[in-house]
């Protein structure tokens, strides 16, 4: 076998290995990034679980369904949340649940807002004041039983 065969065959083994690590490496930044954003989702999850419970809920919802739903950084919940189709679909799910004639608006537990409040908290803190200003006009009282 003559040196310069040998060679081009080393040259090809040096390529290799290097396009072989590259691809490694890339692999292992997207894996690294990934197991990142997922262990931050799941520690504002417990955190979001630590102050409902603080706040006297007792029915929440798996660490795993809220990180999934509300990932690091709050989602749908912290998109735009004092904006005027937000306000306007809050207000609509604060209804009695009836269609056509027979919606109208009701007087709506402060516990539901303040659950609100306490993901935009954990989420987004900068839009807490602001959303705390849209909802403040809404007549609110204990009307559900625990």
């Amino acid at each position: 076998m003559s040196p310069t065969r040998m060679a081009s065959q080393h040259r090809a083994i040096y390529i290799g290995a290097i396009v072989l690590l590259v691809a490694m490496l890339v692999i292992g930044l997207l894996t690294y990034t990934q197991q990142k954003a997922t262990n931050e989702s799941y520690r504002k999850a417990q955190q979001l679980s630590d102050q409902l419970v603080a706040a006297g809920y007792t029915h929440l919802p798996d660490q795993g369904q809220i990180a999934r739903t509300l990932g690091t950084d709050g989602g749908a919940a912290c998109s735009n949340p004092s904006g005027s189709l937000k306000n306007a679909l809050y207000r609509v799910n604060l209804a009695n649940g009836a269609g056509g004639p027979g919606q109208r608006p009701i007087i709506a537990d402060a516990r539901v807002v303040e659950a609100g409040a306490i993901v935009l908290n954990v989420y987004c803190p900068e839009k807490l004041d602001e959303f705390r200003s849209k909802v403040q006009d809404l007549k609110t009282d204990d009307t559900v039983r625990n």
